[in-house]
């Protein structure tokens, strides 16, 4: 782990990993990740989410399972924590402004706090892993979490392989200047 890194530095070394080591992560480490996705920017202040930590191993590991299937996800077994990111209600204004401007700001909020949670753990070494493939029912009867949705999970652990070369499209195919 650095100690320091300049964004773009950060933003190349975070990656989606599916490989980790067994080594248990520290709650003051998780602590840090989940306090840096609590400062995250949000649409009126509404801070749309909750993050369940699960590192109890029996619970993480009946997530992992409800989190494979067509072959996807088999690392979520390796992975020490896995993170369950509960949609919470918006606030009025912010419920406002997603019907009148037909914008789901909820899910760019926790997109945005989800990316400071990954960036925060890469910061400190940790590997993670956004997962969108999940049977939702019945992780939300696992944790409690009632009639709330869970759009993403976060696999958690020390990576257990190299960072990767980031395949990209080049910069001029995915942006331009004063028009389409």
């Amino acid at each position: 782990m650095k100690d320091n890194y300049n964004f773009s530095e950060l933003a190349k070394i975070r990656q989606s990993d599916r490989k980790y080591k067994a080594d248990p992560v520290e709650k003051e480490v998780l602590i840090q990740c989940v306090e840096t996705a609590r400062l995250s920017p949000s649409a009126n202040n509404s801070q749309p989410w909750k993050f369940i930590i699960v590192d109890d191993f029996k619970k993480k590991e009946q997530i992992a399972e409800c989190s494979i299937g067509l072959g996807m996800n088999k690392f979520t077994h390796q992975c020490p924590v896995i993170v369950a990111v509960v949609l919470e209600k918006q606030n009025f204004m912010s419920s406002i402004g997603s019907i009148i401007k037909n914008k789901d700001y909820c899910l760019f909020d926790i997109g945005i706090a989800v990316n400071q949670f990954c960036l925060q753990a890469a910061a400190l070494g940790l590997g993670t892993c956004i997962i969108g493939w999940f049977d939702e029912k019945k992780i939300k009867k696992i944790l409690g979490v009632g009639n709330r949705r869970i759009p993403l999970l976060i696999s958690v652990g020390y990576p257990d392989s190299s960072t990767r070369d980031k395949v990209r499209k080049p910069i001029e195919e995915m942006s331009s200047w004063n028009k389409y």
